[in-house]
């Protein structure tokens, strides 16, 4: 097989299987009157995930977890991506520091 021809099959071979791969999993999470929706968030064990934060509040909050070794300012009205995982079967708290009182949440891994 010539060179050029062996090119073409691995880029072949490399968009195909492209398909193949199973997609990221999106978790959308609502920051709204310094609470978070859902408060408990389930995904998948041993899987990266993909969360999708909105704050709809005017004001900042930081999306903040020990646990999940994460800590995201997200300014009000915007929003950020956060990627977890793959974690083992668990549960992991979050909180928004700056709201702590109220900001509360787990994500729930099975």
């Amino acid at each position: 097989m010539k060179p050029r021809s062996r090119c073409g099959l691995v880029l072949l071979l490399c968009v195909m299987s492209s398909g193949l791969l199973a997609e990221t999993p999106v978790v959308r999470i609502d920051i709204r009157d310094h609470l978070f929706y859902p408060a408990e968030v389930l995904v998948p064990a041993n899987t990266k995930v993909k969360l999708l934060v909105t704050n709809l509040d005017p004001t900042p909050e930081e999306f903040e977890s020990y646990e999940l070794n994460r800590e995201k300012v997200i300014l009000g009205n915007s929003r950020a991506i956060i990627f977890i995982g793959p974690l083992a079967p668990g549960e992991y708290p979050f909180f928004g520091e700056f709201n702590m009182s109220t900001a509360q949440g787990t994500v729930i891994a099975k």
